[in-house]
């Protein structure tokens, strides 16, 4: 699927003109990747790898174009026993910077945009490029948050709970954290590469110094998916220990009861023996007092259990 895009006012706006000079290509059919390689002349292993999601950040020089590939976040709901559950995962995105022309390739219709207040001046494609990263930083950054209040919902759910599926979704969000870092940190060196060529890349002076804050922000945003991965990661035997202690308090109270059931019916079931026992039938306060005899024995089974802190 192919959607054209123009560059009004600092923002991207969809047009139907042929001569739009933003096109996005979202998991391309064969003959549309056909006339990517054959009439754009690009390559097609960079063209393949801009659809893999486990292909690392890269900067490429061509003949014609500037090629690089970058990893931004992406979530789906998943259905598990019955269950919808958010994931969160990475794709890439394949960028082809021509002089006259921007080419974007990634494998899922995700929006792109280059920031959400217009500008009062013309923008060129670098500057495009540069603020998509920007975008994808921000994108990042949002998904942390919200994988932070997850975690924290999860938590209060898992000091009441005995169930393994609480812990199952914490192992998920690590897994989806352990994603972002590596993603992070290779988009820290495609900025790397693009600030070493600067030059090489046709920056302007405000284009290096919008480059130059988007490597400052991608590495506050990689610091802080790392505290958030360690801090799971390191937590997480405590956590399992929670459910696991939970499920002996919860052992431990059905005992409690299965004995405090156990204690007076002995005390009937001995009244209850075809022998010859005290307080025969003709008495009138035998029931009354079988009765009390059994609640006397759960009374004392009780105060034996609180002494001992049971």
């Amino acid at each position: 699927m192919r959607k054209l895009f123009a560059i009004e006012s600092g923002l991207l706006g969809e047009k139907e003109a042929e001569d739009a000079p933003v096109r996005v290509y979202t998991n391309p059919t064969d003959e549309e990747r056909r006339s990517l390689i054959d009439g754009e002349f690009l390559d097609e292993h960079t063209l393949i790898s801009s659809l893999d999601p486990d292909e690392l950040s890269r900067l490429e020089f061509e003949p014609a174009h500037v090629a690089m590939i970058f990893k931004r976040p992406c979530n789906q709901t998943i259905t598990l026993d019955r269950e919808a559950r958010l994931e969160f995962t990475v794709t890439s995105v394949g960028v082809f910077l021509f002089q006259d022309k921007l080419i974007l390739v990634q494998s899922q219709d995700m929006p792109v945009s280059t920031g959400i207040k217009p500008l009062n001046r013309p923008m060129s494609l670098r500057e495009a490029v540069l603020r998509i990263l920007y975008r994808t930083i921000v994108h990042f950054l949002e998904h942390l948050r919200a994988i932070n209040m997850m975690v924290d919902a999860i938590e209060k759910d898992i000091n009441q709970s005995s169930e393994n599926r609480h812990l199952i979704s914490l192992f998920a969000l690590e897994k989806s954290l352990v994603f972002y870092v590596n993603a992070i940190n290779s988009n820290e060196a495609l900025l790397q590469k693009m600030r070493n060529n600067t030059s090489k890349m046709g920056f302007t002076p405000e284009e290096t110094e919008l480059l130059d804050d988007i490597i400052i922000e991608n590495g506050q945003c990689g610091r802080q998916a790392q505290i958030y991965s360690n801090i799971l990661a390191g937590m997480m035997d405590a956590r399992v220990s929670i459910v696991s202690n939970n499920l002996n308090v919860l052992m431990k109270n059905l005992t409690m009861i299965t004995i405090c059931l156990q204690v007076p019916t002995m005390v009937v079931s001995i009244f209850s023996m075809n022998v010859r026992l005290p307080l025969s039938a003709s008495n009138d306060w035998a029931f009354w007092t079988v009765m009390a005899m059994s609640a006397a024995s759960l009374f004392c089974f009780i105060s034996i259990w609180r002494w001992r802190k049971w």
